[in-house]
């Protein structure tokens, strides 16, 4: 598109190396939990994302925290899972963050509802993140799926999300390409500790010329603990952790993990800064947003760009 309505657009289109946060809304209508949350943000990242009920959990809807954070003069990333909402709820929530002053959208298929605190619930998956990347990108140019004029085009900057290192990792790529051809300008991969397998991943994105497509900003997860580190080994499906990350963990005291861990957060974020084709990172920090700006003060990522 000729024109940059969101600011993260603009940064990314002028060849800056962005910076986009995480906030998880809280489990109760206390905007306060997430006035503290966008203190650690502000002037650290160029963007926030906000989860739609992640772990599929019911907590204060994605929309109404984009709302709070926009007041606190951040720029949102609305998170949309398809597990809720049929076309139709999609369709009005979209028209609504718009007319809201929300610019971007992060198109997701959502965790199913067994792995959430509501596993009776019925999910709906009417569309999936590749259907929802195509009925936003068609309501930005319009028209709604059904082919009726809409009333004040929504003109999202549109995203989704990628894991580099999931099997068959040769379909990865195809799997990217498919949502570009869908209308997906950026992308944000899952959380990534073993930077050989993410080279390589980039290299073959970068061969087929999909980094001149979509902006890829790579996901980084501070590591809090060894427990953090083996339970993301064992249990979350395309993860991959080095035990080498592991045992570094393990070798120094106890007390000290979590500041090890952010060592290795800055590290990897210097490591991919030097990978070509990458635009940025996604810092996910979720619940530990307060070391956030050590985090990026560390990486040399300051001052974020006006």
């Amino acid at each position: 598109m000729a024109e940059y309505l969101s600011r993260l657009h603009q940064l990314l289109a002028r060849g800056e190396f962005v910076v986009t946060g995480e906030c998880g809304p809280p489990k109760g209508a206390d905007r306060s939990i997430v006035e503290k949350k966008a203190s650690y943000l502000k002037g650290n990242v160029d963007a926030v994302n906000v989860t739609d009920c992640q772990t599929a959990v019911a907590r204060m809807s994605s929309l109404a925290t984009c709302v709070i954070l926009k007041e606190l003069g951040l720029e949102p990333n609305l998170q949309m899972t398809c597990r809720d909402r049929n076309r139709i709820a999609i369709t009005a929530d979209i028209f609504g963050a718009y007319a809201l002053g929300i610019r971007n959208i992060l198109c997701l298929t959502g965790d199913h509802q067994k792995f959430g605190n509501h596993p009776e619930a019925k999910g709906v998956y009417d569309l999936d993140s590749v259907g929802l990347i195509q009925l936003v990108r068609t309501l930005r140019d319009g028209k709604t799926i059904n082919g009726e004029d809409v009333e004040g085009a929504p003109r999202m900057f549109i995203g989704a999300a990628e894991n580099p290192f999931a099997d068959p990792f040769e379909y990865r790529v195809t799997r990217l390409k498919k949502k570009i051809n869908a209308g997906c300008q950026f992308v944000q991969t899952q959380c990534i500790y073993d930077i050989r397998r993410f080279r390589e991943w980039m290299k073959r994105v970068v061969d087929a010329g999909l980094h001149e497509k979509c902006y890829i900003l790579a996901g980084i997860t501070p590591l809090k603990s060894v427990g953090m580190a083996r339970y993301m080994q064992k249990m979350v499906p395309g993860m991959i952790v080095p035990d080498e990350l592991i045992e570094r963990l393990k070798g120094v005291p106890k007390e000290k993990r979590a500041d090890e861990g952010i060592r290795i957060a800055v590290e990897q974020i210097q490591q991919i800064r030097e990978i070509e084709g990458v635009a940025g990172i996604h810092l996910m920090a979720i619940e530990w947003e307060e070391r956030v700006p050590e985090i990026v003060k560390a990486a040399g990522l300051l001052p974020r760009p006006q």
